[in-house]
Formats: C-alpha cells, structure tokens, sequence
C-alpha cells in the first residue's frame, strides 16, 4: 500500500492533540478514543519515523474502529531527534514509552483501561523492554520489528506478543525466530507471505492491521479470536 493510498485521519472519532512530560521533555502525541473503549493501545515507532507515521496511522485506525484507543506519540523531542545515536537507543526509547504508560495510567478517560503496546522496527524492541519492567502492560504486537534488540529482556516479557513479520524480509525473519525462543509469557510469531520490511504490497498492510486487532481484542478486551488469513510461525 503507497503512503498516497493512507487515511489521514481517523474516521468517526476526533483526535486530540496531547503533551506528555517525560522528565523534563516534552513529547507530542495524539490520543483517539472511541466512545466505549476496551483498552488503548500505545505506539512507539521506529527509527526515521514519528507519531505521524502512515503506516502506523492506518493500523491505529483500524484498532479505533474496534472500540480501541490509541495514542501515536514521539518518543524524542526534536532536538533529540538530530542525534541520530538517540533514534537506536533502546533503552532510552523504553523509558520513555514507560513514562508515557506513567501518563496514560493517570489520566481519568484511560486509567481503568487494560495497555498494549503496538511497535515498529527499533520501536518494538523499546516496546519488549518497557513490557518486561511494566507488568501493567498486556499484550504488544510488533511490526517488522527487532525484538533481538531487547536482548536479556526478552525473557521477562510477559504480556502476549505477536511478531507480525513479511515473509520476503528474510533478515528481520530470521532476527524475529531467534528472539521468538527467547521470548516470555503467551507469544505468536505471523509471517505475512510476500510482503517486504515496509508492508507495501496490496493487501499486506491489511493483513497487519487485522491481526494486529485480532490480537489486542483476545488479550485486552473480551473477544476470543479463532483462525487466521496469513501463515502462523511457531
């Protein structure tokens, strides 16, 4: 899917610009919330990218849609953006994810709402970090992710974790089977066939965005999911 072909809104629910401190930075985000929401799931991208990511636009939208709210926030300021050392800095990216769990959790509209984190590239890594210091979160679904770069982390992960990788980006394949054996708790690793890093192919991007649904509406909200439309790894 071209970035073109990308809503750029969320449809039927209104954005809300928001500020998130996180000792002593000021983070920019936006928080969608359906009227009835079943949890709300917390973005962290990837290098290169930001909370304005398309590709993590269409997949929110899609969770919104499913009675989900989802906050899409930088983890860097601007400044720290231009060194580029910080873009790769995992643990930096978690502690920052962690502070904004810190803000969700204290907000009247989210504090009751079970968390999931959805992460991108080095954002999944930060995102396996931050879940296995904070038990508050319950399920993370990564994207043509680095789990690997969690390192020792991973075995303390404990939320259920779905490892969304395309079937043609062989390097980050073979990254994700080799951290999905270390990986804790209930975990699924999905290859999307024919799909590349990037999921640009017709149809890939959907099937991301529908198991990534699936997967935060069996393990934050009530629903139990049977089946699947792409190939299951374990």
């Amino acid at each position: 899917m071209s970035d073109a072909a990308l809503p750029e809104v969320f449809h039927n629910h209104l954005p809300e610009p928001v500020i998130i401190p996180a000792g002593g930075i000021l983070l920019r985000g936006t928080l969608t919330m359906p009227p009835y929401p079943v949890g709300v799931v917390m973005f962290a991208h990837g290098s290169g990218s930001s909370r304005l990511s398309p590709r993590n636009q269409f997949v929110a939208n899609a969770l919104v849609s499913a009675n989900l709210g989802t906050l899409l926030f930088d983890l860097l300021s601007e400044g720290e953006e231009s060194e580029r050392a910080n873009v790769f800095d995992v643990e930096l990216l978690a502690g920052r994810l962690r502070q904004a769990t810190d803000w969700i959790a204290a907000r009247p509209a989210t504090a009751d709402l079970p968390i999931g984190y959805f992460g991108a590239s080095t954002g999944a890594a930060a995102a396996l970090v931050a879940a296995a210091q904070d038990r508050r979160v319950r399920a993370i679904v990564s994207r043509g992710g680095r789990p690997d770069l969690a390192g020792d982390f991973l075995p303390d992960v404990t939320a259920a974790t779905l490892l969304i990788v395309g079937g043609a980006d062989q390097t980050v394949l073979a990254l994700n089977r080799a951290a999905f054996e270390r990986l804790g708790g209930v975990k699924r690793l999905e290859v999307v066939p024919g799909a590349t890093h990037l999921f640009e192919e017709p149809g890939a991007l959907e099937s991301v965005a529908a198991l990534a649904r699936l997967w935060f509406l069996e393990h934050l909200g009530q629903t139990t999911v049977v089946g699947s439309r792409v190939e299951a790894v374990r």
